[in-house]
């Protein structure tokens, strides 16, 4: 079949940042040769994680992920990075999983291989023709990573390289709880000193007073730090975290963010009138439903957006910019909704000039840095009864991830724009 040259795959670069690009090209093929290219993680989870197009190498021999069309496989047409976002879990994997990095100070390896004809499965069975290791990193080289557990608030912070100053962010994840590095990580390597927060611990946050007290408290460990521009702090969250900030930023008398990021969130009390009582799973079950699969759908539970203020965090407060990045196939909250009747409110006050949607179509509820798979439904394990069950998060693994990579340069740009400015001196990387 090859005569006196095997063929050579190139990947470039093979060591990256996880929302960087790469390239992918087969060369010494035969004409108009099907081949299918490969992608495989072993997950800190030790679960095994693939991706496959297939193609056919064109007259030179040669196959251009970039640049050639993928005639099948985990995603089809000119995807040059479909080797990563389409990734799923190998045949016969445990169900419900997602994938998410736990260690940040070691890459995610991912195995990109090239086969002969177009393979389906098997493909740890089979030989490939060749194979490249790639590493795919959230921290930069010289990216430091620091434990916090002072004035009762725990997390990481993390420091870009070099002598500063930054801006700094508190970055809050969702109502799993736990402690989440990667995204802070991934910021801190853009330039931004990062705290990730770890909140919904057992026994701590009973009260909507000491709650409102741990986020204030956590900000400000961001700006106080000596490199941190302590009037350049902003907040980014998901899901409740993007509620906190927003409650934050129209609430509290202690802190003053320059400006917010609200990933996937609302504004909506659904189960009182108080921050603390977003807590509780209760009313969850009461107007939850399910799909086909029995996977559970929890945007109704706060739903219709009410009319009564009380019931809504005043959003008219808000004096900083606003970014919120909503998926209309949101099936986890009403994003979309509840981005509306924010600009409603804040349009009201006058203030609506703050305010920037994004707004996805066919995208769910997990709005991930760029190139991540997409996760329609996973296993969630609830912070109060510790009850697993299996959460539809909804949108459509194409439009999803295009969202992602959109989304991800757009807030970076946000960033940017509000964080560092013509009287802010670029922090040197």
């Amino acid at each position: 079949m090859f005569q006196t040259v095997p063929p050579v795959l190139s990947v470039h670069p093979t060591r990256a940042l996880v929302d960087e690009p790469f390239t992918v090209l087969v060369e010494n093929l035969p004409p108009a040769f099907p081949v299918t290219l490969h992608s495989l993680h072993y997950s800190e989870d030790k679960d095994y994680w693939e991706a496959f197009g297939h193609y056919t190498s064109d007259h030179r021999g040669v196959v251009s992920v970039a640049e050639d069309v993928s005639l099948g496989g985990t995603y089809t047409g000119k995807e040059p990075m479909g080797l990563l976002w389409s990734m799923r879990p190998e045949p016969g994997s445990r169900t419900g999983l997602r994938l998410r990095k736990r260690i940040v100070t070691s890459p995610m390896p991912v195995h990109i291989s090239v086969y002969s004809g177009h393979v389906t499965e098997g493909f740890r069975k089979q030989s490939p023709l060749a194979s490249v290791l790639t590493e795919r990193w959230y921290m930069a080289p010289g990216v430091k990573r620091i434990d916090i557990d002072e004035k009762g608030v725990r997390g990481t912070l993390f420091i870009p390289p070099g002598p500063g100053p930054y801006p700094g962010l508190l970055d809050m994840w969702g109502g799993g709880g736990g402690l989440l590095e990667y995204r802070s990580a991934l910021l801190a390597s853009h330039g931004f000193v990062s705290l990730a927060l770890e909140y919904f611990s057992p026994g701590e946050l009973r009260t909507a007073d000491l709650q409102l007290k741990y986020f204030e408290s956590a900000f400000d460990i961001v700006k106080e730090h000596p490199l941190v521009i302590p009037d350049k702090v902003g907040i980014i969250g998901l899901s409740l975290g993007a509620i906190l900030a927003l409650h934050l930023a129209a609430e509290s008398r202690n802190i003053q963010p320059h400006c917010i990021i609200c990933i996937s969130g609302h504004h909506l009390y659904p189960f009182g009138s108080t921050i603390g009582s977003v807590q509780k799973n209760s009313s969850l079950e009461v107007k939850q439903r399910f799909d086909e699969n029995n996977y559970h759908i929890w945007r109704d539970a706060r739903l219709p957006v009410p009319s009564d203020p009380s019931e809504k965090i005043d959003v008219r407060k808000i004096k900083c910019p606003v970014l919120l990045v909503c998926g209309d196939d949101d099936q986890n909250t009403p994003a979309v909704e509840s981005a509306e009747d924010i600009a409603e409110m804040m349009r009201s006050k006058g203030n609506l000039h703050l305010l920037s949607t994004l707004t996805y179509p066919d995208t769910g509820h997990l709005i991930e840095p760029p190139f991540s798979p997409h996760f329609r439904a996973t296993n969630f394990i609830k912070p109060f009864n510790k009850e697993k069950v299996v959460v539809l998060w909804g949108g459509k693994t194409k439009p999803h991830s295009d969202a992602q990579e959109d989304s991800w340069r757009k807030i970076l740009d946000f960033l940017q724009h509000h964080l560092y400015s013509s009287s802010t001196p670029k922090a040197r990387l």
